[in-house]
C-alpha cells in the first residue's frame, strides 16, 4: 500500500459502507449509520474516515513510544491480511485461533511456546531414540502449536494496544484486553456492540477489500514511524565528528 492517505472514494470502492441487515444491527451502532437502504444498514463513510484517522494517530503514538501492537483477526477474510500487516510492521498477530488466556494467562502460553521449541529441537535432531509413530505425533503437535502461536512466540510481555477485526467474533480477546486495561482499536460492523471497544472504526468487517484497506492504513502508520526513527538514528550517526587521527609518535609519548 502506498503512503497516500485513504479517501472516502477508497472506502466506497472497497465496500466499507455495507453494513448488515437492519434486523441484525446493534442499536448502539446507530450513530455510525447514514441510512437504511433496502433493509441494509449503510455506514456513514465520513465517520469511518474520521475514526480511521484518529486510529492512525493512536497507532503512531504507540509506535513513537516503542509500544507493541497485537493484530487480531481469525475469520477467513482477515487471516492473511492480519498476518501480512503485522509481519510488515514488525508487530505481533493472532490469525488462526485465540487461545483462552493469551493475555490473561501468559505463563501458560509461554509454557506452550517452550513445548513447541522442545519439539522443534527433537525434530531437528531427527528424533533420536523415538519411534516413527512418536515422530509423526510430534510433527502434528508442532504443526498445531506453530499454527496457533507463530505470531506471538517472541512476545515476552503484554502488548500495549490491540487492533481487532470483528470484535464480535473476537470477543474473548476483547474481554481479556478490557480486563487488563489494554486499549482496543476495532473494525466494527453494524451488528457489533461498540461499548467494549475504546476506539471504533465503523466499517464492513466481512469484505476482504474493506478489511485490507483499513488494516493496511494502520499498519503503514507503524511502518512510517519506525522508518522515521531509523532515519533519525542514521542521521545522528552521520553527524558524529570524525575521531582525531593519532600518530605513532603521539602514542609513544
Amino acid at each position: 500500500m502506498s503512503k497516500q492517505e485513504v479517501t472516502i472514494k477508497d472506502l466506497l470502492e472497497a465496500g466499507a459502507h455495507f453494513g448488515h441487515q437492519k434486523r441484525r444491527w446493534n442499536p448502539k451502532m446507530k450513530r455510525f449509520v447514514l441510512e437504511v437502504r433496502n433493509g441494509l444498514s449503510i455506514i456513514d463513510l465520513a465517520k469511518t474516515l474520521q475514526q480511521l484517522r484518529k486510529g492512525i494517530e493512536i497507532v503512531k503514538k504507540a509506535a513513537v513510544n516503542n509500544k507493541t501492537v497485537l493484530f487480531v483477526g481469525t475469520k477467513k477474510q482477515a487471516k492473511s491480511v492480519i498476518r501480512e500487516c503485522a509481519e510488515e510492521s514488525g508487530e505481533y498477530y493472532v490469525c488462526e485461533r485465540w487461545l483462552g488466556g493469551m493475555l490473561t494467562n501468559m505463563s501458560t502460553i509461554r509454557q506452550s511456546i517452550k513445548t513447541l521449541e522442545k519439539i522443534e529441537h527433537n525434530l531437528a535432531t531427527e528424533g533420536e531414540g523415538i519411534t516413527k509413530k512418536e515422530l509423526s505425533m510430534l510433527s502434528k503437535e508442532q504443526e498445531k502449536l506453530e499454527r496457533n502461536l507463530s505470531g506471538i512466540r517472541s512476545m515476552r510481555k503484554l502488548p500495549s494496544l490491540l487492533i481487532v477485526v470483528d470484535p464480535a467474533n473476537e470477543h474473548i480477546a476483547v474481554a481479556e484486553a478490557n480486563k487488563l486495561g489494554i486499549p482496543v482499536i476495532g473494525l466494527v460492523d453494524t451488528n457489533c456492540d461498540p461499548d467494549p471497544i475504546q476506539h471504533v472504526i465503523p466499517c464492513n468487517d466481512d469484505a476482504l477489500k474493506s478489511i485490507k484497506l483499513i488494516v493496511q492504513a494502520l499498519s503503514q502508520a507503524i511502518i512510517d514511524v519506525k522508518n522515521e526513527k531509523k532515519l533519525s538514528i542514521e542521521g545522528d550517526e552521520d553527524e558524529k565528528p570524525e575521531p582525531p587521527v593519532i600518530t605513532e609518535e603521539e602514542v609513544a609519548k
